[in-house]
């Protein structure tokens, strides 16, 4: 039961790598569509969608911006392990990293995504190079 109680109050969630308090607060912003994941120089993105099968969706769909940010959310409601990670861009920053199994015949998902004021920065949404 520690790690419940851990969880209770705020520590690092048995499920995986971060704080509960975290978890929430990021499929808060997503739910109210608090999120962005536009390239820019200074927080570059690898987001790509519409390049990922989506196992939820209809034969030979793919993700579209829409339904990746519900999929995250889901699996972060799930308790899906996520695992921070310090960004060389900005500098010093963290995101939340998740490599989730979305087919057997397809590699991992790669997702990161980066808590901002307010609002939610999609990182990376791509199959993993990295399995």
């Amino acid at each position: 039961m520690k790690g419940s109680e851990n969880s209770a109050r705020g520590g690092r969630n048995r499920h995986g790598g971060i704080d509960a308090a975290i978890r929430h607060q990021l499929v808060v912003l997503i739910r109210k569509g608090r999120y962005d994941a536009r390239f820019s120089r200074s927080r570059p993105t690898e987001w790509e969608p519409t390049r990922v099968r989506n196992p939820e969706g209809s034969v030979d769909g793919f993700f579209t911006d829409e339904t990746a940010w519900t999929f995250i959310a889901d699996r972060l409601e799930q308790g899906e392990i996520v695992e921070p990670k310090v960004l060389d861009k900005p500098p010093g920053s963290k995101a939340y990293v998740m490599k989730i199994e979305i087919g057997s015949d397809v590699p991992m998902l790669y997702v990161k995504i980066q808590l901002g004021s307010g609002k939610v920065w999609g990182r990376s949404f791509h199959y993993s190079r990295y399995e």
